[in-house]
């Protein structure tokens, strides 16, 4: 079955970076976009980055700049570099290909310190 295992959080100062990474399993993770979202408590899911299997990658406008997406297809993984951290990018951190539906991992915990 589809599933994703991230890791790579944790308690950052502010300005600091973190490397996210998610393993995938269960589908041919090549041919597929690859995106992070995160929630932060009493908020909506929101979407952090993508990337296509192409290597396009697609950012709101709240993190581009700072974050980076990438892949790792002979791994089936995907990163998330974060750079330049802020209180408000405290969340837990999950990814997903959202064309395979609403397949969530455990997600990873970011806290940003002000």
């Amino acid at each position: 079955q589809v599933q994703f295992v991230e890791s790579g959080g944790g308690l950052v100062q502010f300005g600091g970076s973190l490397r996210l990474s998610c393993v995938a399993s269960g589908f041919t993770f090549r041919n597929h976009v690859m995106s992070w979202y995160r929630q932060a408590p009493g908020k909506e899911r929101e979407w952090v980055a993508s990337i296509s299997s192409i290597f396009w990658a697609n950012y709101p406008a709240s993190v581009e700049g700072r974050f980076t997406i990438t892949r790792d297809n002979g791994k089936n993984t995907v990163y998330l570099e974060m750079n330049d951290l802020q209180p408000e990018d405290s969340a837990v951190y999950y990814c997903t290909s959202v064309e395979l539906g609403p397949h969530w991992g455990q997600g990873t915990q970011v806290t940003v310190s002000s």
